[in-house]
């Protein structure tokens, strides 16, 4: 199988078939019952707490899968050794697609490590799995994305895709996305099959769900992965989900995004062990019940009226007055992990009413989902802390602004490859809301 579509044209087709599916509501796309697959189990006698991050446990190759067409294209598939939300040792798995190189690969060791926006509380929704053979309906968006990163595949790139939520599709929890995304590459790093050698550059790119990833990765990465830190030349990311606690608010009764406030406080109350469901109304239990197995495809655009009042008991209307919730909203706050010390590239949209979001009283404009003035105080907050960043807002939904944004990062990451200077614009991006975190009051 050729990829000839340009980067910018595939990322609208994808974004196109995402839209389509969410007005349409397609059924489909619930969760269906698979016999598990023995590849993803750890049953070795050695504790992971004994074993380093990153370490590989398994190994496997692949003709890749997109869009459930088996290709010529060969990539390792890999499970190692990571970290969850607790800081407990996890295993989770990456697909490392390797470059088709006839004799030499002059780039083998030039890495992308993009992170998908396949947003599920679904672990059968994981990227490893569609590109392992995958035919499901929730296998359409990395199939779509594996096209997306096919122009780096054809200089000779080498393209690393984790499994962000981890092997329980712990949805929107960012600091586990993190550790999953920097131990994937650490994997790649270190299975020979891979052929990195160890002065291989990364660059990390994701949209959306990405980006959560993204920019944990790179947050994280001088204290939880020094020895990779090294390795990593940027970071771009779009769409981004800065303060859950304020996205939240912002997508209340939003036609199109209503549903993505349960599915977030789902996928964080699991990563952090917290049991939900004592706080949930009969129609918070309903929504939980019937949402806690599935993929976005199914969730934007059917639950056009949900709002946290709806779905919690009236002595939790005030979520301040919940301290389990406070303590693990407040652990989800970008740029509460450590500051990069990379080069970023932050691009977010403005224009949600294009997609039925209301413009928030109180955080201000957002392209239907994430929050433009919380994108650019963490811009700022990492300006100050000295690291180089590029901001940029597009006045378009979050959809579209995909688009423009992956228009831009993929020269800015052309260009640091290169070894070009960063470029930013610290000094011209506007103030943006508070990042204090939420106040816990009994």
């Amino acid at each position: 199988m050729s990829f000839r579509p340009t980067t910018t044209q595939l990322l609208a087709v994808a974004q196109a078939a995402l839209a389509a599916l969410t007005v349409t509501g397609i059924s489909s796309a619930s969760a269906t019952t698979t016999t598990p697959d023995p590849f993803y189990q750890y049953t070795d006698s050695t504790p992971l707490s004994s074993i380093e991050p990153g370490t590989v446990l398994k190994t496997r190759t692949i003709s890749l899968t997109v869009v459930g067409i088996k290709t010529s294209v060969k990539a390792l598939q890999l499970v190692y050794r990571s970290t969850d939300a607790l800081q407990r040792p996890s295993t989770n798995v990456t697909t490392v697609i390797l470059p088709k190189c006839t004799s030499t690969c002059p780039n083998k060791d030039k890495v992308i490590s993009y992170q998908s926006f396949y947003d599920s509380l679904n672990p059968e929704d994981s990227p490893s799995r569609a590109y392992a053979g995958g035919k499901r309906f929730q296998d359409l968006i990395p199939g779509l994305e594996a096209l997306l990163v096919s122009p780096y595949l054809q200089k000779g790139f080498t393209i690393v895709i984790s499994d962000i939520e981890g092997q329980n599709a712990n949805f929107a929890a960012g600091p586990e996305y993190g550790y999953n995304t920097l131990d994937s590459i650490r994997a790649a790093l270190n299975a020979p099959e891979a052929g990195l050698t160890r002065n291989a550059k990364v660059a990390l790119i994701g949209y959306s769900g990405g980006a959560i990833a993204t920019e944990w990765a790179a947050e994280l990465a001088p204290s939880y992965a020094p020895d990779l830190n090294q390795n990593l030349i940027g970071a771009t990311f779009g769409g981004v989900l800065v303060s859950p606690e304020h996205n939240l608010g912002y997508v209340e009764n939003a036609p199109l995004w209503g549903g993505v406030l349960e599915m977030a406080f789902i996928g964080i109350a699991r990563s952090y062990e917290l049991d939900i469901t004592k706080y949930l109304s009969d129609k918070g239990l309903e929504i939980y019940n019937k949402m806690k197995t599935q993929s976005i495809m199914n969730v934007l655009g059917q639950y056009p009226k949900v709002t946290w009042q709806g779905i919690v008991k009236p002595e939790y209307w005030d979520r301040t007055k919940v301290p389990e919730y406070v303590t693990s909203v407040n652990k989800i706050i970008m740029g509460t992990g450590g500051t990069p010390t990379i080069p970023l590239q932050i691009g977010q949209g403005t224009g949600g009413i294009w997609e039925g979001t209301k413009t928030s009283p109180i955080y201000g404009k957002g392209d239907g989902v994430m929050l433009a003035g919380d994108v650019r105080a963490l811009a700022r907050q990492y300006c100050d802390q000295g690291v180089k960043v590029q901001h940029k807002e597009y006045g378009s939904s979050h959809f579209i602004t995909a688009i423009s944004w992956l228009a831009g990062a993929t020269p800015w990451i052309n260009d640091r490859f290169d070894g070009k200077p960063a470029p930013e614009n610290c000094a011209s991006i506007a103030p943006g809301n508070s990042l204090a975190p939420l106040v816990y009051t009994p």
